[in-house]
């Protein structure tokens, strides 16, 4: 006998009254659903969804915290087959254009959609997604399990909470025992190439048989990491260099060997905070020499300190002269010029993204105090940081460089 898997629901708005009305108006067991969660900003729905993870997203579009635009964008890069309904209160018709946009399934005004509209949506989400989970595969729940896996990592990665490090710790005494053998922790990037990793080395294949046991756990839809054992790590090198022939773009980066899951998690930050670094400045740490990458990645982890050139030369081992020239020329920025469009970015993302005070944004990028920040975020950009966060730009650009900024 075949049981129906129900599918699970997330809503998330503001008001009260709108949460309360979708929960009891709707026939959900009709759709063979249920709401799990439902939350009052995008803040909050986004740690529910990594709780849940459901297969249907309700979001109001205008949200405290976080907007349900880059709530629908989070959802997207996790978990690429959620359905997204916005809502809204105003025909924002741009608004709702980014969801399309992102892979939002539709668009509702919450002033004027009458309840056989939201249900037509339901009905289609239901006959899609019971289409797509058939036939039902003995593989189901181990394919579940590497999703809540993935989910938890990405959760843990992005500081939402700490669940992944019990489920590492039980998979290392089970699953990814290994026998007890130091491992290797891979970061594969498959950004720009037609297949992903897994695609690329396909279960029950020679490629598969050769690497034999190990693990593989999605990070989104072009990054993944390989868990393999230090044995095996010659023929993972390998295939990888031979999969660089049919995919060009194909990158990677090693840590370990590793001989416990603390190790394991610490080379997990590190290849994190590489591979968000590289997507930052839109480079890979093979296109810089090592100790600009170095110099790039201390300005990275340490947003609030104030470095000169020659504080970060000597860091990385140079004079201040060398360091400049080199820098210049790998970057493309002087360094003055850098550290202006590094802080500059930031500030642009506080504004947007946190209700932090003008006064913790400055001590966050390391301007000051909350006056200086004002001006100094005016003279860069022609407004006021007030002024910019009200407008709630997605893409506010850079306006002309003010290397002496």
């Amino acid at each position: 006998m075949t049981t129906t898997k129900t599918i699970k629901v997330l809503i998330a708005d503001d008001e009260s009254i709108v949460r309360k009305g979708l929960r009891s108006t709707i026939p959900w067991a009709k759709y063979g659903m249920e709401v799990v969660a439902d939350a009052p900003n995008g803040r909050k729905a986004w740690d529910a969804f990594l709780e849940h993870r459901p297969q249907v997203v309700i979001t109001d579009i205008v949200m405290p915290e976080m907007d349900g635009i880059e709530l629908s964008r989070k959802v997207k890069e996790t978990a690429p087959a959620t359905k997204i309904i916005l809502l809204s209160c105003h025909r924002d018709f741009d608004y709702a254009q980014q969801g399309i946009k992102l892979g939002a399934s539709g668009y509702l005004l919450k002033t004027a959609f009458e309840d056989e509209e939201l249900e037509e949506m339901l009905e289609k989400f239901r006959s899609e997604l019971m289409a797509a989970s058939e036939p039902p595969a003995p593989v189901d729940d181990a394919d579940d399990s590497g999703e809540r896996i993935s989910t938890l990592l990405y959760a843990w990665l992005n500081g939402h909470h700490d669940k992944f490090r019990g489920e590492l710790e039980k998979l290392a005494r089970d699953a990814w025992s290994f026998q007890g053998a130091p491992v290797c922790l891979y970061l594969v990037k498959t950004a720009g190439c037609d297949m992903s990793w897994p695609e690329l080395v396909k279960p029950g294949s020679d490629d598969a048989h050769q690497l034999g046991t190990g693990a593989v756990i999605p990070y989104g839809d072009e990054r993944c990491y390989c868990i393999v054992p230090e044995s095996h790590t010659s023929a993972m090198d390998s295939l990888l260099v031979e999969k660089k022939s049919e995919a060009a773009k194909l990158q990677w980066a090693r840590r370990g060997p590793l001989p416990n899951t603390e190790q394991w998690l610490e080379a997990w930050v590190s290849l994190h905070k590489e591979a968000e670094l590289e997507r930052a400045y839109n480079v890979s740490a093979t296109d810089w020499p090592e100790a600009i990458w170095r110099a790039v990645k201390l300005l990275h982890d340490n947003p609030a300190a104030e470095w000169s050139v020659s504080d970060v030369a000597r860091q990385v081992g140079l004079s201040r002269s060398h360091f400049s020239i080199l820098f210049k020329k790998a970057v493309g920025d002087s360094f003055v010029a850098f550290q202006y469009k590094r802080k500059l970015k930031l500030s642009y993302g506080l504004l947007k993204d946190t209700n932090l005070t003008m006064q913790e944004i400055a001590e966050r990028t390391g301007l000051g105090d909350s006056k200086y920040f004002s001006k100094w975020f005016k003279r860069c950009t022609g407004i006021t940081p007030s002024s910019y966060r009200a407008r709630q730009k997605d893409d506010a650009p850079l306006t002309e460089d003010h290397p002496d900024a």
